[in-house]
C-alpha cells in the first residue's frame, strides 16, 4: 500500500461506515413509523346484537380482553392490533359505516414504545338495526389506521353479525382459558315489555288472587300470584317447541338461540329457556325476585317466597304444554252432576308436578351449581344484575 493511498482508503471506509450508520438510522425510523395493523375481534368474527344492546348504558365488561395492554372500550369486541414506534405515538383509527354502524374516529396516544397494544375503538351502534337482526348477517368491517400523521393503509374483515335470538353462553379466548357469559340470559328477562300488563290482566281474571302485590304479603300468597300466572299462561295453549340451537359453528363460542317475550306469545311456542325467561319477566314485573337456574342442556326458572331469601322454590316452565285446559271444564260451567276434573284443579296439578320436578332437579345439581361449574349458573335477576345487564327491550 503506498503513502499516496492510504488517505484515500480511510476516506472511503469512513464514508461506508458513514452511510451505513444513515441507512440504519432510515430502516430504524422506518420501521417504527411504518409499522402494520390488523384487525382482531375476541369472539371469532362473531358479533351479537343481544351483548351490545344488553351492556350499552352500563359499564359491563363481559368479554375480557386477552392481552392485558389494551386501549379503548372492549365492549364491542373489535379492535385492531398494532405495535407502537416511538414512544407517545399518536393513532388515529376510522371504521366505515355499515348497515350496523355509523363512520366513527377514534384517537390514542400509545405510550410506551416498540410495543404490542390492542386497541378498541368506539363504535356508533345502530341500535335498531341490531333489534332488527332476525337471522346472521356477513358485514364487511372496514378499518384505516394512522400512526403519528402517517396513513398505515385499510384493512377489511368479514364479520358474521348474530341473530337478536343468540345468547352468548360463552367463549374461549386466545390464551384457551374459558369465559362464561351465562350472564347474558338476564338480556332477555324483560319485566318492562308492553304486553306484560295484558298477562297480568288475564291472571287476575281467573281470580286466583285480585291484586299482585310482590313480598307485601308472604308466604302462601306469593304462591298464590306465581300460580295464578302459571294458570293464565296454560290457558294461552303455550306448546313445547324444542328450537334452541343455530348455525352458528365456531370452536371459539357458545351461544343459545332465546325467543323474545313478544315471540314467545305470538308463537305459542316455548322452549325451556323462552319459557324460564317468560316467567321471570312476569314474575319481576309483579316485584317477585326471579331465578334462572341453567345447566348444560337444559334450564327452569326459580323465585324467592319471601323478600330476605331465605326461602326459593322451582318451577318446570315446559309442562306448562302437558294438558290443554280446553279439554276440561271452565269453572263457571261446572255443576253437581258433571264428573271429571275442572281447568283450575288440572292447572293446580300440573303446577305442583312441575314444582316437584324442579326441586328435584335442583337438589341433584345443588353441587355443581354452587361451585360454578361449567354451563352451571343459577342468576338472581336482582338489582344487582340490573347495573350490569339491561333487558333487550322490543
Amino acid at each position: 500500500m503506498t503513502r499516496e493511498n492510504k488517505p484515500w482508503i480511510i476516506a472511503t471506509v469512513i464514508l461506508a461506515l458513514l452511510l451505513i450508520l444513515i441507512a440504519g438510522l432510515f430502516w430504524l425510523r422506518y420501521s417504527n413509523e411504518r409499522t402494520t395493523f390488523e384487525i382482531v375481534d375476541d369472539l371469532g368474527g362473531n358479533i351479537f346484537p343481544s351483548a351490545i344492546l344488553s351492556v350499552a348504558v352500563a359499564d359491563t365488561q363481559i368479554v375480557v380482553p386477552a392481552d392485558t395492554l389494551y386501549l379503548g372500550n372492549p365492549k364491542s369486541g373489535i379492535a385492531i392490533h398494532i405495535k407502537s414506534g416511538k414512544a407517545n405515538s399518536k393513532v388515529r383509527v376510522t371504521i366505515a359505516t355499515t348497515p350496523f354502524f355509523e363512520e366513527s374516529v377514534s384517537e390514542f396516544i400509545l405510550e410506551k414504545p416498540k410495543t404490542e397494544y390492542r386497541i378498541y375503538p368506539d363504535i356508533i351502534w345502530k341500535y335498531e338495526a341490531l333489534k332488527q337482526s332476525i337471522q346472521p348477517s356477513p358485514v364487511s368491517v372496514s378499518i384505516q389506521v394512522e400512526l403519528n400523521h402517517k396513513k398505515m393503509g385499510q384493512r377489511i374483515k368479514t364479520m358474521s353479525v348474530r341473530s337478536i335470538n343468540e345468547c352468548l353462553l360463552g367463549y374461549i379466548d386466545e390464551k384457551q382459558k374459558f369465559h362464561d357469559t351465562g350472564i347474558f340470559f338476564a338480556a332477555y328477562v324483560n319485566e318492562d315489555h308492553p304486553m306484560i300488563d295484558l298477562i297480568l290482566r288475564e291472571a287476575l281474571n281467573t281470580r286466583i288472587v285480585n291484586r299482585f302485590l310482590g313480598y307485601q304479603y308472604q308466604g302462601k300468597y306469593v304462591e298464590k300470584q306465581v300460580y295464578a300466572i302459571w294458570n293464565a299462561l296454560q290457558k294461552r295453549n303455550l306448546k313445547y317447541s324444542s328450537v334452541s340451537s343455530s348455525s352458528l359453528s365456531s370452536n371459539v363460542v357458545f351461544s343459545q338461540r332465546v325467543r323474545l317475550f313478544e315471540d314467545v306469545l305470538e308463537s305459542a311456542q316455548i322452549n325451556c329457556v323462552d319459557g324460564s325467561v317468560l316467567f321471570a319477566s312476569l314474575l319481576k314485573a309483579i316485584n317477585i325476585d326471579p331465578i334462572l337456574v341453567r345447566m348444560p342442556g337444559h334450564m327452569f326458572v326459580g323465585y324467592y317466597l319471601d323478600k330476605s331469601h331465605t326461602r326459593k322454590d322451582f318451577l318446570e316452565t315446559t309442562m306448562i304444554g302437558d294438558v290443554n285446559l280446553d279439554d276440561f271444564f271452565p269453572e263457571e260451567q261446572l255443576d253437581s252432576t258433571m264428573i271429571g276434573k275442572s281447568q283450575n284443579e288440572i292447572s293446580r296439578t300440573i303446577f305442583n308436578k312441575s314444582k316437584e320436578y324442579a326441586n328435584k332437579r335442583y337438589i341433584e345439581n345443588k353441587s355443581s351449581i354452587e361451585t360454578k361449574k361449567k354451563f352451571y349458573t343459577l342468576l338472581e335477576i336482582s338489582r344487582n344484575i340490573r347495573k350490569n345487564i339491561q333487558p333487550i327491550g322490543k
